[in-house]
C-alpha cells in the first residue's frame, strides 16, 4: 500500500535549542518539506513510501536525498537539476517564544516542478497520494504540476490527501484562495487547520470527503468526532501538522475507523513536539504503540 508525496524537500540548517537565530553559532543539520515529513513518518511507520521532487546538483541535494533514503523513502523518481540550486530553511527552536523561520528558495529546483515531469507509472501502486497547498505556491509551473498530479491519482485510483499548510511567506491571502481553495474540493480526504480554512473561506461540511480540522485549542475533529491534543511538554512545535497527517493516514490505510486514525493522529503530532527539529521525534509502529499505552495509563510509563 504505497503512499506517494510530491513536493518541496529542503536541507534544514536547525540552530542550537533555545539561542535566536541572529545569536545561533551552532546548527543541526535536516531535511524540511511538508510532504517528505509526511513520507518520513509513514515509511517509520511501516508504510510504503515514495518522494517525488526536485533537488539541486549541489551538497545539499545530495545531502537531502541521502537523509530521504535513510528513512526507506523511495526517491527513484526525484528529478536533479544542474542549473538551480536546492531550497534551504534556516530556523531557531524555542518553547515559549515565536520561531524565527528563514526561506531560501527562489528560484530553487524545486521551484521548477513542471507538469510534464509528471507520468502515471511515477503512481504506480499508489494507493494514497499526498500533497499539500505549498507546492502549487512555489511557481506557476508547479501549481500547474499540482494539478496534474490529481488527475494523475484519479487515473490511477488513488484516493488524494490534501493539507493546504498555508505560509503567508509565499504569497498573499489572495493568492492562496485563488490557487489552493479550489483544490480542498477536488481532494479525497482534506486535513486543515480551523485557521486555515477561514482565510481560504472553506466550509468543511461542503467538501466531499472526510475534512479534518485542526481546531485552535489543539484538539482535531472530524465531523461529530473530536480528539483532544494529548498533554506533553512543548519543546518545538514545527513539524506537528505534518506529523499528524502521518498518523492519521497511517490509520487511513490500515483501514481502521476514523476515531482510531485521529487518535494516532494526535499521539504521533504530540511525540514530535517533544523533540526539537522536524522529523526526530517521527515513531516507529513499537514507539507509537508504547505512546499510546502511556497515554492511556495514570503515571508515567517507562520501556525497559
Amino acid at each position: 500500500m504505497t503512499v506517494v508525496v510530491c513536493g518541496e524537500a529542503m536541507l534544514l540548517m536547525l540552530a542550537e535549542p533555545g539561542i535566536p537565530l541572529e545569536r545561533a553559532t551552532a546548527f543541526r543539520r535536516s531535511v524540511a518539506g511538508a510532504e517528505s515529513n509526511v513520507a518520513a513518518g509513514l515509511a517509520r511507520l511501516g508504510h510504503d513510501a515514495r518522494w517525488i521532487g526536485r533537488l539541486g546538483a549541489d551538497p545539499a541535494g545530495r545531502s537531502v536525498l541521502a537523509m530521504l533514503r535513510a528513512d526507506g523513502i523511495d526517491t527513484r523518481h526525484a528529478v536533479v537539476d544542474p542549473d538551480a540550486p536546492t531550497g534551504l530553511l534556516v530556523r531557531d527552536s524555542h518553547p515559549s517564544r515565536a520561531i524565527d523561520v528563514q526561506y531560501y528558495r527562489a528560484g530553487s529546483a524545486a521551484s521548477r516542478l513542471a507538469p510534464d515531469e509528471l507520468s502515471p507509472e511515477m503512481l504506480d501502486g499508489a494507493r494514497v497520494v499526498h500533497v499539500t497547498g505549498i507546492t502549487p505556491m512555489l511557481s506557476d509551473s508547479a501549481h500547474r504540476a499540482t494539478l496534474r498530479l490529481f488527475d494523475l491519482a484519479r487515473e490511477v485510483g488513488a484516493l488524494v490527501s490534501f493539507d493546504p499548510n498555508i505560509r503567508l511567506k509565499l504569497g498573499a491571502p489572495e493568492q492562496w484562495r485563488e490557487r489552493v481553495a479550489p483544490l480542498l474540493g477536488r481532494a479525497d480526504v482534506v486535513l486543515a487547520g480551523e485557521d486555515e480554512l477561514e482565510l481560504l473561506g472553506v466550509d468543511p461540511a461542503a467538501l466531499g470527503g472526510p475534512a479534518v480540522v485542526k481546531r485552535r485549542d489543539k484538539s482535531a475533529t472530524l465531523g461529530e468526532l473530536r480528539q483532544e491534543a494529548f498533554p506533553v511538554p512543548m519543546v518545538d512545535p514545527v513539524g506537528a501538522g505534518d506529523a499528524f497527517a502521518a498518523g492519521f493516514l497511517s490509520g487511513l490505510l490500515r483501514g481502521e475507523p476514523y476515531e482510531i486514525c485521529l487518535r494516532e493522529a494526535a499521539a504521533v503530532a504530540a511525540l514530535v513536539v517533544q523533540c526539537v527539529g522536524d522529523t526526530e521525534g517521527l515513531p516507529d509502529r513499537a514507539g507509537l504503540d508504547r505512546a499510546l499505552a502511556g497515554f492511556a495509563e495514570a503515571g508515567e510509563t517507562v520501556h525497559r
